[in-house]
């Protein structure tokens, strides 16, 4: 597996783009006409969002509504929050309508909902009840204002390449269920799972036929699943709403690596200065969500730290890659 892209020129993009206000935030357009997400709370600009997965909070254990104020605290456009923390927000009182009012007052956009469910199980009765899980997650996230919820394979151990077009199937069962809610499921890859290839997740999303197909990718995640990226740039960026940003160490390799072994992006071998120009001449004009569960980081950082030095450190790196295209 190639662990770096092969560099070529940038090519620039002309898009016209209207101003828009979201919360504390806006897009404006540079004299090229390149747009720019804005933090106006801290005049910093980019053209791609760097936001927070709560997982990097995970060993802290703190409230959902907690974790909003302090993401955005750090400054940070976006969070992705997970599905289990906002279950114990409203079952100790608190409602879908309050979150929601919080990410506005704070100016966050909601990513994703991170979320579990076995949706693509060979098994007709967990789908079933992986159906209803989802319809109730998905009903929460919409008063919350979202429209994203992650779908990672999970209910089987690996793919069985005869079976694609089931697993299109399902996965446009579960689309259709989005298109009920308002709520789309992001096909996620991982790499040690039985989703670990882009064109393996690429084909499905593809087979659906369903407009709202999209992907979830991982810096991580796509070098721990053998991937290549020099063919990335196929896939069409504007469709992808959301990618999770980390790095990974030169060693061990890449098939022996952890969740754990994740690091803050700049801090391992991942080849951003050429990967992030990729995805922004693909199209790509989401948001880049920083996900860690590095058990060494927890035990020398408190939650505080923890987040400045992930949006520090990420704003560094996107801003630096973006340099040389835009």
């Amino acid at each position: 597996m190639k662990n770096k892209i092969s560099r070529r020129k940038a090519i620039a993009t002309s898009l016209k783009v209207s101003l828009a206000a979201i919360g504390g935030y806006a897009f404006k357009g540079r004299e090229q006409g390149q747009p720019y997400f804005e933090n106006t709370l801290l005049n910093k600009k980019l053209p791609i969002r760097i936001s927070l997965n709560t997982s990097t909070l995970l060993h802290y254990k703190l409230d959902v509504d907690v974790q909003i104020d302090m993401v955005a605290d750090a400054g940070f456009d976006g969070v992705e929050l997970w599905m289990r923390d906002i279950m114990a927000y409203l079952e100790k009182g608190g409602t879908s309508e309050q979150l929601k009012g919080k990410l506005v007052e704070r100016g966050l956009v909601l990513e994703n909902i991170i979320g579990f469910s076995k949706w693509c199980s060979d098994d007709p009765e967990e789908r079933v009840k992986a159906l209803e899980q989802l319809r109730e997650e998905m009903m929460i996230i919409a008063g919350m204002g979202g429209k994203f919820i992650a779908a990672p394979v999970q209910g089987i151990e690996s793919l069985d390449r005869n079976k694609y077009d089931d697993y299109a199937e399902r996965y446009n069962a579960i689309l259709k269920l989005g298109d009920k809610t308002g709520v789309t499921p992001i096909l996620e890859l991982w790499g040690m799972g039985a989703l670990n290839k882009v064109s393996d997740c690429a084909q499905i999303a593809i087979a659906t036929g369903h407009p709202k197909a999209t992907m979830l990718l991982d810096f991580y995640h796509v070098y721990r699943g053998g991937n290549d990226w020099d063919t990335v740039d196929i896939l069409n960026g504007k469709k992808l709403p959301v990618i999770h940003i980390n790095d990974y160490p030169s060693s061990p390799s890449f098939d022996q690596l952890k969740d754990s072994d994740r690091v803050l992006p700049g801090e391992g071998v991942c080849p951003f200065n050429e990967l992030i120009p990729k995805l922004y001449e693909a199209g790509f004009r989401g948001g880049f969500s920083v996900e860690l569960f590095n058990k060494e980081y927890w035990a020398t950082m408190d939650a505080e730290t923890i987040l400045k030095n992930s949006y520090e450190k990420t704003y560094a790196i996107v801003e630096k890659a973006l340099a040389r295209t835009i």
